[in-house]
Order: C-alpha cells, then sequence, then structure tokens
C-alpha cells in the first residue's frame, strides 16, 4: 500500500531547494522525499514557477527586494499548481526501494548497498557529497537507537519501515528535521527493517547515561 507522507521539509528548506542554495548533501535527502511525495512536489513546483515570473517581471539592473520572500509566500497560500500528468507504463515493474536521485549515488537498488556494521542491530553506508554528511542507516525491529541530541541539523528521511520517537511516527517517504533542541530517542518498528538516508552537519551528543562517555569518538 503506497503511504503518502505526514511530516515534509520546512518551507524555509524547501524554498531553499527551490532557489538551488541549498548544499548537495541536504539537496539529496530533499529531492529523495519529492520523489516520494507529490504534496511538496507541487509545492516546490509552485515556488519555481512564482519565483521565477517574480525574476522576470524585475528589471535586470535591479537587485532583488528583501520583499520577494513574502511575496512568493503569499501567493503560495492559493491552490497548488497541478501536477503534470504522468504516462502510464505499459509493463509497470517493481516499486523501487530506493527512489531517484538517491538511487544514482548508490549506483543501484537497495541490494547494491555496501553495509557496514556499526554497532550490534545497525548497519550504515555511506554516500559521498558535498556540505555535510549522508549516510543510508537499516536499523533491526523494535531496536531503539541512543538517545542524542545534536550540534546542528540533522535530518532524516524513512525508505522502508518506520520507527517512532516524541515527535511522531515516521513511515516511508516521512521527512524528519532536529536541531540542538531536540533529545530524542527514536525506536524502529516492529514490522521489518528500518531503512533511513539521514544528513547532518555536525556530530550527534549522546545524552543517555551511560552513552555519554562516547561522545568524543563521535562523527558528523
Amino acid at each position: 500500500m503506497t503511504h503518502n507522507p505526514h511530516h515534509h521539509p520546512g518551507t524555509d528548506l524547501l524554498l531553499a531547494y527551490a532557489a538551488g542554495t541549498l548544499s548537495e548533501a541536504p539537496s539529496l535527502l530533499v529531492a529523495t522525499h519529492l520523489a516520494l511525495c507529490p504534496r511538496c512536489r507541487a509545492e516546490v513546483a509552485g515556488m519555481e514557477a512564482i519565483g521565477g515570473a517574480l525574476l522576470s517581471d524585475a528589471d535586470p539592473g535591479t537587485p532583488v527586494s528583501a520583499g520577494l520572500l513574502s511575496n512568493v509566500l503569499a501567493r503560495l497560500d492559493g491552490p497548488p499548481l497541478a501536477e503534470a500528468p504522468r504516462r502510464r507504463s505499459m509493463a509497470p515493474g517493481p516499486t523501487p526501494v530506493l527512489p531517484e536521485p538517491l538511487r544514482s549515488y548508490i549506483g543501484g537498488d537497495i541490494d547494491r548497498v555496501r553495509w557496514r556494521r556499526t554497532i550490534p542491530g545497525l548497519h550504515e553506508a555511506d554516500i559521498s557529497c558535498s556540505g555535510g554528511s549522508v549516510r543510508m542507516m537499516r536499523i533491526r525491529p523494535g531496536m531503539g537507537m541512543p538517545q542524542h541530541t545534536h550540534h546542528g541539523d540533522e535530518f532524516t528521511l524513512v525508505l522502508q519501515g518506520g520507527f517512532t520517537d516524541a515527535s511522531g511516527h515516521f513511515l516511508r517517504g516521512d521527512f524528519a528535521a532536529t536541531d540542538p533542541s531536540v533529545d530524542h530517542r527514536p525506536v524502529a518498528d516492529e514490522d521489518g527493517d528500518c531503512i533511513c538516508l539521514a544528513f547532518t552537519d555536525a556530530p550527534l551528543r549522546l545524552t543517555g547515561r551511560f552513552m555519554r562517555w562516547l561522545n568524543p569518538f563521535m562523527r558528523a
């Protein structure tokens, strides 16, 4: 059954993506979320269309006004742009676990991922990107991650299975954004491996009673 995501990137993050000002690492997570989320695809298409129209109407010699962002946000309060109709495939194959553009970074679907075990029940695979650290994580059913907060931003996108933390339940396509104000312990669902794509721009900080001593060894 197809899951329509309930957790999305914030408007400021989508605007930065639409404007092309987001670095490669977080852009990969946003773009992969867009592949799974019709609502955000339409929202970004609207941002791009409205931003392009505003800029095309402006005098090329005039700097972009400070009110451009406000104008775009105001116009986005209207009905979303309709998505372009998709061509029907005569013989659809199985839906890949990894959508584009992530699949191109991996060189194939989930079976091409080269996992390494980090702790019992958790396997990771690094993805080469500029502008931050991106990794895939495969978490065994029912496993709780160590309690932690963040020195910077962390974005997590669910690709398969799901997890729960204090902010809610996240399934395929759902996007979680956390920062130093969040201290949480995600727990994978019991019905199968949870596979996520995660971005960080600074090391995590473990906050659990027995895990804090590992903080000097943490990486982004």
